[in-house]
């Protein structure tokens, strides 16, 4: 979907059909500017441009606009496209929580953004008057297609997120609570007694924004050993293998 600066959703498309302005070329403009009548009206749209450019003219351009359709030509009957696109990659932190940031246009502008709160990849800002500019015109608008930056420990996974918390050998065995990252704000989560490497909690609401809520925050648990040789570690694995012989891949036999 497109928002606007804002933060509030924009309707997209165009009455009758899609965006009916096509790119110009540099220098002055003549503009012609034409409604299109209801049907009630005096003759049709296609008769005034066979009239102004001939019958190429208006055949060429596909989808027949609606009643009440403003359209501005140049004078060899091309419609003007003054809108300009750029690509702009957020964290995931400045998604969730908005953020503020400075983007470089292709005619070498430079503008400051605000990025609302809860924005989504693939969302659109729309900036009015902030694209190109042709004598005669008004100016185009600056669109702003948003993307997610890649993440050091996060993984995306629609508006869900996937996590892989490193534990110690002695929380995995004892329990207790570890701090977890979010994109919003840390929160604890309680580790049960003789949790395995691998085991995955689910923090309902800690994910992304989507339609309707938030997404979930999956939290996968990775048992870490020390760096190094631990000579009491070792000792204690050798006194407790002797004690508690089990195999946990006795489902392989």
């Amino acid at each position: 979907g497109e928002i606007d600066a804002e933060g509030k959703p924009r309707f997209q498309g165009f009455p009758g059909g899609g965006d009916p302005r096509g790119r110009g070329g540099a220098g002055g403009f003549e503009t012609h500017t034409f409604r299109s009548g209801g049907a009630g009206g005096q003759g049709g749209f296609e008769d005034i441009l066979n009239s102004m450019f001939g019958g190429a003219a208006a055949r060429g351009r596909g989808t027949r606009p609606g009643p009440g359709s403003t359209f501005d030509f140049d004078a060899g009957g091309i419609a003007l496209d003054l809108d300009l696109s750029v690509a702009m990659a957020v964290s995931l932190e400045e998604a969730v929580k908005g953020a503020e940031k400075r983007v470089r246009l292709p005619t070498g502008k430079e503008l400051n953004v605000k990025i609302p709160a809860g924005v989504t990849s693939g969302q659109q800002i729309r900036l009015k008057g902030q694209g190109e500019t042709a004598p005669g015109h008004p100016p185009g608008d600056l669109l702003i297609t948003v993307s997610f930056a890649p993440h050091p420990f996060f993984k995306v996974e629609g508006s869900d997120l996937r996590l892989d918390l490193p534990i110690t050998l002695y929380e995995a065995v004892l329990g207790g609570k570890v701090r977890v990252p979010t994109p919003g704000s840390a929160v604890e989560l309680s580790i049960p007694k003789n949790t395995s490497s691998g085991r995955t909690f689910r923090l309902k609401g800690k994910g992304l924004p989507k339609p309707g809520g938030t997404g979930d925050l999956f939290v996968t648990t990775r048992i870490m050993l020390p760096d190094g040789n631990d000579a009491e570690l070792e000792a204690l694995m050798h006194k407790w293998r002797d004690a508690q012989l089990y195999n946990p891949r006795s489902d392989f036999a």
